[in-house]
């Protein structure tokens, strides 16, 4: 497999970013992103919001690979298991399409990106935009999306899949 796309999903119970990849002939390449503002009045209709949204994404683009940031132990348990269930949502959206979902720490994607894994919203963005020669900063959920994607890039199982991918550098796609 040498060419593919990969959708990166920061899930969010009031927006859930999303960001598209491409990895081809050894480099990374921007292809969309942006953000699910989720709309509801109860829960479930939340949960659907989201849902929806990502398989709406999934048809337009047609990645072949997904990664999700892993939920993080909010500052109270409420927040917590709101964020799980927006994650929930997404994760059925991507199973749904029959993607192969893989999850990653929020520092490990800082960390893939950045090179630290305490890194802030801004460095990530900056970092983001860099690495993708993006001509703007995106939105702060949108580049948290795209750092999955790109971290996802970074894994040794993709990148022992892709040919001419065998180096990287602190962590970064190269």
């Amino acid at each position: 497999m040498s060419a593919f796309r990969v959708l990166g999903i920061d899930p969010g119970s009031r927006v859930t970013g999303y960001g598209l990849v491409d990895w081809a002939s050894g480099k990374a390449r921007y292809v969309a992103s942006g953000c699910i503002r989720v709309t509801g009045d109860t829960l479930d209709a939340r949960l659907l919001c989201i849902f929806q949204a990502v398989s709406q994404i999934i048809d337009m683009y047609q990645p072949t690979h997904s990664a999700i940031e892993q939920v993080f132990m909010a500052r109270n348990a409420d927040s917590a298991l709101k964020l799980g269930q927006a994650r929930g949502a997404a994760m059925l959206g991507l199973a749904h399409a029959g993607l192969p979902v893989a999850e990653y720490a929020a520092r490990r994607v800082k960390q893939a990106v950045v090179g630290k894994g305490s890194a802030d919203k801004t460095q990530v963005q900056h970092m983001v935009m860099a690495l993708l020669q993006l001509p703007s900063r995106p939105q702060a959920d949108a580049a948290d999306a795209l750092a999955v994607a790109l971290c996802h890039l970074n894994s040794a199982q993709v990148l022992e899949q892709v040919s001419g991918a065998r180096s990287s550098r602190r962590g970064r796609v190269v």
